[in-house]
């Protein structure tokens, strides 16, 4: 099953295939995946850039948007006071290219959603290219279950909220619990002594990310 989904992505991606650097795939994206700037604004953002000026430009959202980082292969998006965008292409075959983007949410606690795109933009099947991460995947398997701040804990963390990074240089995408960083302090050090405090890395393997 996972074989015929990805043979239909490829033949989706292979259909739009070129090599567009990330200015330019950023530039030429719906509008609606990133409603705060048009395409015009966009194309002034990574010209400003290039530039080595501020590339910040108010939004149509009475705030402002910058573009702090952008290669050949990543960008990366303050869209808003509390939001920010990452992409990064990613090889597939036949010089081909799939675009994971990541939107990271910040209210007490970071957020992210991960999807992605053909570099025509057409939605891809995110389950075919990644399996995200569970709580438990952070937390220690030696841990006292027995206990009262066990107990504690699982009452605590009633949501599951994960931070993804894309990283700029190389082609891996890093998976944070941030659930513990919407708790009180006091809280906090109730849930600490039971989480591993790291995080889990996935590497792109020629057609999905596989854990490292």
């Amino acid at each position: 099953m996972k074989r015929t989904i990805l043979s239909l992505i490829f033949s989706a991606i292979l259909v739009s295939a070129s090599a567009q650097d990330m200015q330019t795939l950023f530039c030429q994206m719906p509008d609606q995946y990133i409603p705060q700037l048009q395409d015009a604004w966009r194309k002034d953002l990574t010209d400003l850039f290039k530039e080595g000026k501020e590339a910040r430009l108010k939004n149509n959202m009475n705030g402002y948007s910058t573009l702090e980082a952008l290669n050949d292969d990543y960008l990366r998006l303050q869209s808003t006071e509390r939001t920010r965008i990452e992409m990064r292409r990613f090889p597939l075959i036949n010089g081909t290219y799939v675009i994971c983007m990541v939107t990271t949410y910040f209210g007490p606690a970071p957020d992210s959603r991960v999807a992605f795109y053909s570099t025509d933009w057409k939605p891809l099947d995110s389950a075919a290219l990644f399996t995200p991460p569970a709580a438990g995947d952070f937390f220690r398997h030696d841990a006292d279950t027995t206990s009262v701040a066990w107990q504690d804990t699982q009452a605590a963390l009633d949501m599951e909220l994960m931070e993804y990074r894309l990283s700029p240089d190389a082609p891996t995408l890093t998976v944070a619990y941030a659930t513990p960083e919407y708790l009180s302090k006091e809280m906090q050090k109730t849930v600490s002594p039971f989480l591993t405090g790291e995080t889990i890395v996935y590497g792109w393997k020629q057609s999905r990310f596989e854990r490292e």
